[in-house]
């Protein structure tokens, strides 16, 4: 008979999954390759700089394997994914994502492209290069897009990165219907505000205290607390879950006044 802890230990742990994690170096992608380590995934962690580039406090897992890239570069990920993908994925985390903070009628369109080509267009090329080898997973196919609380409500000042998001829940929806029959699993995971290098770039003691009051939690975030969540919908536990955005934000959409 099996144990409820050996029954636990199968619903939640990550042992012999393979997968994807980009917009690893930093901030949440950091901490959610780690969780995903930690768990018994073999993570192969994708940025630009090839490594973590924040400390790292604790052992750094063996089964992290980081891959320096542009994913907006078409060619260079088509490439990539056929060296790492060879003796098969299971889940695919996008998580790589850019922001600038500038009034809506200032942006160039160069900002609006860059913004597009690495939250949208980069996510959904990593989601379609690796769908031969997700549906062929021995387990059940992962796609966990990162999205935000900005495709949810409106946050001035940030209206292009608001608008990548928005597209990433929809290609979440619309990808959860098509590759349902293909043993393919896809969720999005919503932050409300963790500390991180991204958010930095848009805060100062205004927003700050605005955001706060929006939380009926009155705090900010945690990392672990998003990439517990990201491990919970890769494991068998929720193998009946897909097309559901899951918002991991104190409370705040849920605010009225």
């Amino acid at each position: 008979m099996t144990s409820y802890k050996d029954h636990v230990f199968k619903l939640f742990g990550l042992q012999n999954r393979r997968g994807v994690v980009s917009g690893a170096s930093s901030g949440l992608g950091k901490d959610i390759a780690l969780t995903l380590a930690s768990a018994g995934a073999e993570v192969f962690a994708l940025s630009r700089s090839g490594s973590f580039k924040e400390a790292h406090e604790g052992p750094v897992q063996k089964n992290i394997f980081h891959k320096k890239i542009d994913i907006t570069d078409l060619q260079s990920l088509k490439t990539l994914i056929k060296e790492i993908a060879k003796d098969g994925i299971d889940f695919l985390v996008n998580n790589a994502g850019i922001t600038e903070r500038q009034p809506a009628a200032d942006f160039e369109l160069k900002q609006w492209q860059d913004i597009q080509n690495t939250n949208v267009t980069a996510a959904f090329n990593l989601a379609r290069l690796l769908y031969p080898y997700l549906r062929k997973s021995k387990t059940v196919g992962r796609i966990i897009n990162i999205s935000s609380m900005a495709a949810h409500l409106g946050f001035k000042e940030v209206v292009l990165y608001g608008v990548s998001k928005a597209a990433l829940t929809g290609m979440t929806r619309g990808l959860s219907i098509e590759w349902a029959k293909d043993n393919i699993l896809v969720n999005s995971v919503s932050p409300g505000w963790f500390p991180s290098p991204m958010t930095s770039q848009v805060m100062d003691p205004q927003r700050k205290e605005k955001i706060l009051q929006r939380m009926p939690l009155q705090r900010f975030g945690d990392v672990q607390e998003l990439s517990a969540v990201v491990c919970f919908l890769l494991s068998e536990a929720a193998t009946y879950i897909t097309g559901q955005d899951i918002a991991v934000d104190g409370g705040a959409l849920a605010y009225g006044f």
